[in-house]
């Protein structure tokens, strides 16, 4: 974890740049309120908390805002919300009854084996709203195709972007919408137009560091996007290997039947597989998945294991 800082950027913005598993966390510091654009996976939540207390100095964090619902970008959410009781919230409309229910088959914790625990909800992103912390106004722009639902933050007055995962400095988010069978390679690329039309100066992705050549990563995700979009099985094994990958990450080490159990048992292993790698075997697909990570040496397997590397 790295505060990054950048010219350009509002002397009251503090960069939290996460490893994964966790998305970067934005603190805004006010004079009269805090605030904090997303908050990481589960498993990093304490250091989540440990952080925003030092970056705060004992003041209270007021208000958090989710991009998106996925785990890794709201994990953090309800060990802040113990920490600071009065902490409100907010995030984009379309997942907000999920969430009030705790509907952990509708929301995507569940489907991808992953692990967020419950939060409350006080407030909504409603794009073409604005969100005013710190003297900073923050316009909340729709931004799907990773995820159907997620919004992006711009500040106009330093032009600066909190970009979730629409766009990084060298890519985006998986389009999780697509795996399913909803087109959003569409809707990604109507995003990539939208934040051209911004014009930001300075871009926080999701994940990765805060970067200002706009043109160039907009250039690499229209490549990239273009050849998802003629290849699309690629895509989908590209996603089961992020999935893998998120689970190593986040355990560290499984026995093999505890890994096997989990291939078996995450929805969205088995909802892919079907779709798009018709007549083969689930757990063939993901040994052949689990031998590249390995001869990337991103992962190791011993006769009783499975670790991360």
């Amino acid at each position: 974890m790295s505060a990054a800082a950048v010219a350009g950027l509002p002397a009251n913005v503090v960069v939290l740049e996460r490893g994964w598993l966790s998305s970067n966390n934005i603190l805004v510091i006010g004079a009269d309120e805090t605030a904090l654009i997303d908050t990481g996976y589960v498993t990093h939540a304490e250091q989540t908390v440990a952080l925003v207390e030092s970056a705060l100095d004992g003041r209270p964090l007021d208000r958090v805002f989710n991009t998106h619902l996925h785990s890794d970008h709201c994990g953090g959410n309800a060990a802040l919300q113990a920490r600071y009781p009065a902490l409100r919230v907010e995030i984009p409309p379309g997942e907000a009854a999920l969430v009030e229910r705790w509907d952990e088959e509708g929301l995507s914790f569940r489907a991808t084996g992953q692990s967020c625990p419950r939060f409350h909800v006080s407030g909504l992103l409603q794009p073409g709203t604005e969100r005013e912390v710190g003297g900073l106004r923050w316009q909340i722009h729709a931004a799907p195709g990773h995820d159907p639902h997620s919004v992006i933050l711009f500040e106009p007055v330093s032009r600066t972007l909190a970009s979730a995962d629409a766009l990084w400095e060298n890519g985006f988010g998986i389009a999780f919408p697509e795996l399913k069978g909803e087109p959003s390679f569409g809707e990604m690329a109507a995003t990539l137009d939208l934040i051209e039309r911004l014009a930001p100066s300075i871009v926080i992705p999701g994940h990765g560091s805060i970067f200002t050549d706009v043109g160039a990563a907009l250039k690499v995700a229209r490549r990239r996007l273009e050849g998802l979009q003629r290849d699309p099985v690629k895509h989908a094994r590209h996603a089961i290997k992020v999935l893998i990958k998120f689970k190593l990450l986040e355990k560290q080490r499984m026995s093999r039947g505890d890994w096997m159990a989990w291939v078996r048992e995450t929805p969205y292993l088995a909802m892919v597989c079907a779709r798009f790698f018709e007549g083969v075997a689930l757990d063939a697909l993901a040994q052949e998945i689990l031998a590249e990570l390995v001869a990337a040496r991103a992962a190791e397997i011993t006769e009783d294991e499975v670790r991360n590397l």
